[in-house]
């Protein structure tokens, strides 16, 4: 089955007329629910054929569906659905024609004519299950009359509005929430019941109807801490498509402004109601808790600082070179957990941008090699984002074999020299290659046999704690190559 955008182009509606399209689905749940009926968009089969082909369904949570099978991709002739036909051709809103019987329900038909810059590009099929009619309430009868001005408005070009973001975070807003109808002026025609309950949650006493929405609203808002992403107030206005929170007494209320312009006349405007109080309360504590997590990282940055300091400081009055040499070495290693929870310190993800973290460890080798500037450390190829519990052995895994590659790589040779850091992700696998163009292992090298702490800190590393494997061994062209390999699955991929 194509996709809406393939099925679109196949059609020829490209550039801003498929934007258009996008929007209207983006958000025609609003006029599903509020028609209390199934909706099917159908646009020409092709460019050279009468026919239509339905390539978006959307269906009622208010109502029962007339519908129960998925009709995206169904083809029909101009005969069999005369009203999209006549819909394209006058465009005008068709409601003639008896109901039709569908798996034993009668269902009405209707078809509304979606324009864009003047022209008909695609029509919408509005049915309605008629098996559960009944005399409409007030609600009901709210809900209708809304349903057909916004029906009226796309069929003029006037919905959806030309500036709605599928992306805000007013689309999950739903009829069912809460549901105000505006007059011209402002004053409150019709408040659903749930609507009023969310706004005598803020504070307010008595009931909305016959008020202007804009004066409850600002009151409250003067009590309130928060307005977002616009003035509140203007929100409840509904001059225009805005959305806001409102928060006072402990609750807090998202409002979405439609305005109701059929015929361009503004007549009036919905706004939905949804109370988000539980939502943004658990949104606050997942911001504390991120809050915490990284001030624990800081701490723990400054905590492993003042040790390498303190192992630093003790290194510089051991007399003998060995003591030394191994204070300083517990020193890199220290510091390159440091960097870690450095980088962890400053993100709301338990997640590091390793290259970051890698060419800081390289430079801080570089630096403190057995003759610093005699060696210069590059990377090629990223790292990506890896997961806390990969990043930290893999620093100190890097920092080993760098180490390593400085200070015994290039011991006796005079001249300058390079080691280069060698990355490869994809799908599969992260390989991590050190290489260096120094003098190379000694023949009777064994990396099962080697005593060296640093390359036994190394295998335990990639071996049990990342689930990786390690090679050592002469690189092509002189010098030594140290591989890891680690699967895509631990390494977060």
């Amino acid at each position: 089955m194509p996709t809406m955008d393939e099925a679109l182009r196949a059609s020829g509606i490209v550039g801003g007329d498929a934007a258009h399209l996008h929007r209207l689905v983006a958000d025609w749940q609003l006029l599903a629910d509020l028609s209390f009926a199934d909706l099917l968009l159908f646009v020409p089969a092709d460019e050279s054929s009468d026919d239509f082909v339905a390539v978006a369904q959307m269906r009622p949570t208010t109502g029962p569906t007339a519908y129960t099978d998925d009709l995206v991709g169904t083809r029909a002739t101009a005969a069999q659905r005369s009203q999209l036909a006549a819909a394209v051709r006058d465009a005008r809103i068709v409601r003639e024609g008896d109901p039709v019987w569908v798996a034993g329900d009668p269902v009405r038909e209707e078809a509304i004519p979606v324009c864009h810059d003047g022209r008909v590009v695609a029509v919408v099929a509005r049915h309605t299950n008629l098996a559960a009619a009944r005399t409409p309430s007030r609600l009901e009868i709210a809900y209708l009359r809304s349903a057909n001005d916004l029906a009226q408005m796309l069929a003029e070009g006037r919905w959806p509005y030309p500036s709605y973001d599928a992306g805000d975070p007013s689309a999950a807003m739903r009829v069912g929430d809460g549901l105000i109808r505006l007059d011209a002026d402002g004053t409150v025609a019709y408040a659903s019941p749930n609507a009023l309950s969310a706004y005598r949650r803020l504070g307010h006493l008595g009931d909305l109807e016959g008020g202007r929405l804009e004066e409850v609203t600002a009151a409250l808002a003067g009590r309130s801490a928060l307005a977002v992403e616009s003035s509140i107030a203007a929100v409840a206005r509904g001059r225009a498509p805005l959305w806001g929170e409102l928060e006072a007494r402990d609750a807090v209320l998202a409002l979405r402004s439609l305005p109701l312009r059929p015929a361009g006349e503004h007549i009036g405007a919905l706004v939905l109601v949804h109370d988000v109080t539980e939502l943004r309360s658990r949104e606050r504590q997942l911001m504390g808790k991120d809050a915490t997590i990284r001030e624990i990282h800081h701490r723990v940055k400054n905590n492993l600082q003042t040790v390498a300091a303190l192992l630093r400081l003790q290194a510089r009055r051991m007399a003998v070179p060995e003591a030394r040499a191994a204070l300083e070495e517990s020193v890199r290693r220290v510091s390159s957990i440091a960097v870690v929870h450095e980088t962890l310190s400053g993100t709301l993800d338990e997640a590091v941008d390793f290259d970051e973290v890698a060419d800081r460890i390289a430079a801080m080798v570089a630096e403190v090699a057995a003759a610093p500037g005699a060696v210069a450390v590059r990377r090629t190829g990223t790292f990506g984002v890896l997961p806390a519990e990969v990043a930290t052995p893999l620093a100190m895994v890097l920092t080993e074999l760098l180490q390593n590659a400085a200070e015994h790589g290039f011991a006796g040779l005079d001249r300058r020299g390079a080691v280069v850091i060698e990355v490869a992700r994809d799908e599969v696998a992260l390989a991590m290659a050190v290489r260096d163009d120094g003098r190379g292992l000694p023949p009777e090298f064994r990396l099962d046999g080697s005593d060296r702490l640093g390359l036994q800190i190394v295998r335990t590393l990639v071996e049990s704690e990342l689930g990786g494997t390690l090679e050592l061994g002469a690189a092509p062209g002189g010098g030594t190559v140290a591989s890891v390999r680690l699967d895509s699955s631990r390494a977060g991929g």
